[in-house]
């Protein structure tokens, strides 16, 4: 199963983490590696670089950063394959995060075709198919 691990926080503009953290980090990413389960991860810029917008009624309304609730805002992501969702909390557990580093992670199952059952007509497979390639050439690009 692939899950999506969001590290929910919002640091200031200029301030993030320091050199010590982010080789931790990226010690742990090479273990995620390592052990077939890390498929994507990125940070994520502060809030106040970021707009949301509200698709609703035809009306499309745009909101500047920063957003009220820090602890709400995804500040970063993994994308993790993995047999289940405790093996994904298991490994967080191993996270360096520094423990005056107050942190929420939010962990969900991605959908996969299956979950939707029916709803996956041929045309609705072609044309998922046909994604998929464009996501492969833009990552290639």
């Amino acid at each position: 199963m692939r899950v999506m691990v969001f590290v929910k926080g919002d640091a200031p503009v200029g301030v993030g983490p320091n050199a010590e953290m982010l080789l931790a980090m990226g010690k742990f990413n090479e273990e995620l590696g390592k052990a077939g389960i890390l498929i994507g991860a990125d940070g994520l810029r502060p809030s106040t670089l970021g707009k949301r917008v509200r698709l609703f009624d035809n009306n499309p309304t745009v909101t500047d950063g920063p957003f009220a609730e820090a602890k709400e805002i995804v500040g970063g992501y993994w994308v993790w394959r993995v047999k289940s969702i405790d093996e994904a909390v298991e490994w967080i557990k191993k996270a360096p995060f520094p423990p005056s580093f107050p942190v929420d992670i939010e962990i969900r199952p991605i959908s996969e075709e299956v979950d939707f059952g029916d709803a996956i007509t041929p045309a609705v497979k072609a044309q998922l198919g046909k994604v998929r390639d464009l996501i492969e050439q833009n990552q290639r690009s």
